[in-house]
């Protein structure tokens, strides 16, 4: 592709006085208004002290500038780092200093939408250099490094590669429509759809994973009213999120609360108990929970340790598609002796059990393999697309076996641009738009 003619302007990092800020351009200009700011020339891939200079000759600040010629750098393009002392009044000087010399301010983004415009990124690499930033631990940084540093892309691609080398196979098999598919092939032909299909959900799965890692788990609290499923949220925050009394009911909407468990965000869903009538809002709060229950990685089911089996008898319809489920006996604190039932023992009132409760949360996330060594991010825009890539794919399985070839031909095709959107092979504009302004403007 070709970079821009315009040359933009931005902070890169300012963390404050006392730091080291960076205002960066990038553009064919970049060199020459670094160097009137500078007033000195630039080599590239030098760090040169300089002064940084205002209109007037006096100075703003002194620090290194770094100049990256095209297109060995970020963007494809020249590209200069003024780095100054982390003052918001100095870096912003600076930046008013290159608009007047005739840079322009620089969109969310739009770093890194140039360096996949000049190829130096594709889209999914640039989608993970946000990642990186908003990376909230080390599991999160590690796995967003691993996508730019193109694990994932390298997956899309060779898979891309083998639905293209499929394609082509199938067109050539086209020109002998008289011929039995299986004369022509139509056996390994099959062999190979079905090899593509398993690599396929093999990166589904992983891609998932990589959103999950991204985004967080969803686990939703669920049981019937009075179980302690308020007081739950709250132990587990750390803090009174929610309104605890002994009267059912006292729940109406949905609370949410983020921990991390293991490395991994776990999106706590506090919900309405669960049981037959009640009034229109309580009726309310429970639609919305079993609304919450239809998209939730996991369900916490809490029951009252004196009552499990009518407890789970409550939320057995809601929660039957959940993927995983953990039980939980609560208010133990409150039976004359130990009590009987599969799920675990805890109290959260007292803290009883908490730490084995977190230490099961761990082990589920850590067997998910979200936070492994070969994990990498992903967006829910990745996974839907190669949820449609499978339901291509079986299709094309199935328009083969009936000899359909135009039709398996069609379905191959449109698996093979689904996957391009991953990485920008084929991307229309407007989604090109939406995911570049979801950046910062330094980058």
């Amino acid at each position: 592709m070709t970079s821009s003619t315009s040359t933009i302007v931005a902070i890169a990092t300012a963390p404050g006085a006392g730091g080291i800020g960076v205002v960066r351009l990038s553009g064919p200009q970049a060199r020459g208004i670094a160097e009137s700011i500078c007033r000195r020339a630039l080599r590239p891939r030098h760090a040169h002290h300089a002064r940084f200079h205002a209109a007037d000759g006096s100075v703003i600040d002194d620090g290194l500038a770094l100049w990256f010629r095209a297109p060995a750098s970020y963007t494809g393009e020249d590209v200069v780092e003024l780095q100054a002392h982390g003052s918001r009044p100095v870096l912003q000087a600076l930046v008013e200093r290159a608009l007047v010399l005739g840079a322009r301010p620089a969109r969310a983004g739009e770093f890194s939408e140039r360096a996949f415009l000049n190829g130096r990124l594709d889209l999914a690499q640039a989608e993970a250099v946000a990642d990186l930033i908003a990376a909230a631990d080390a599991h999160a940084a590690r796995a967003a490094r691993r996508s730019l540093d193109g694990v994932f892309s390298r997956q899309v691609d060779a898979l891309a590669d083998a639905l293209l080398a499929l394609r082509v196979q199938v067109e050539a098999a086209i020109d002998f429509a008289d011929e039995p598919i299986d004369t022509l092939g139509g056996a390994g032909l099959r062999r190979d759809l079905a090899a593509a299909g398993e690599t396929l959900d093999a990166l589904l799965a992983a891609a998932q994973r990589g959103q999950k890692l991204r985004e967080g788990w969803h686990a939703v609290i669920v049981g019937p009213p009075n179980a302690g499923k308020s007081s739950l949220l709250n132990a587990l925050a750390g803090s009174e999120r929610a309104i605890v009394t002994d009267i059912a009911g006292t729940t109406r909407d949905l609370l949410r609360e983020t921990v991390r468990v293991g490395g991994i965000e776990l999106t706590l869903v506090d919900t309405a108990g669960l049981r037959e009538g009640g009034d229109a809002i309580e009726r309310e709060g429970m639609r919305r929970a079993e609304a919450e229950l239809q998209r939730a990685d996991l369900a916490l089911i809490v029951v009252d340790a004196r009552d499990p089996a009518g407890g789970l008898a409550a939320v057995a319809a809601s929660v039957a598609d959940v993927p995983r489920q953990l039980v939980l006996l609560n208010k133990t604190d409150l039976l004359a002796s130990g009590g009987a039932g599969a799920g675990l023992h805890i109290s959260a009132r007292t803290g009883a059990g908490l730490d084995v409760l977190d230490a099961r949360l761990a082990a589920l996330l850590e067997a998910d393999g979200a936070a492994g060594e070969d994990a990498f991010t992903a967006r829910a825009r990745h996974v839907e697309a190669l949820s449609r890539v499978q339901d291509e794919l079986a299709l094309a399985a199935a328009e083969l076996g009936a000899e359909r070839l135009e039709l398996a031909a069609e379905s191959l095709r449109v698996a093979h641009d689904a996957l391009g959107e991953i990485t920008g092979r084929v991307t229309p504009d407007d989604l090109l738009g939406h995911i570049f302004s979801t950046f910062c403007i330094g980058k």
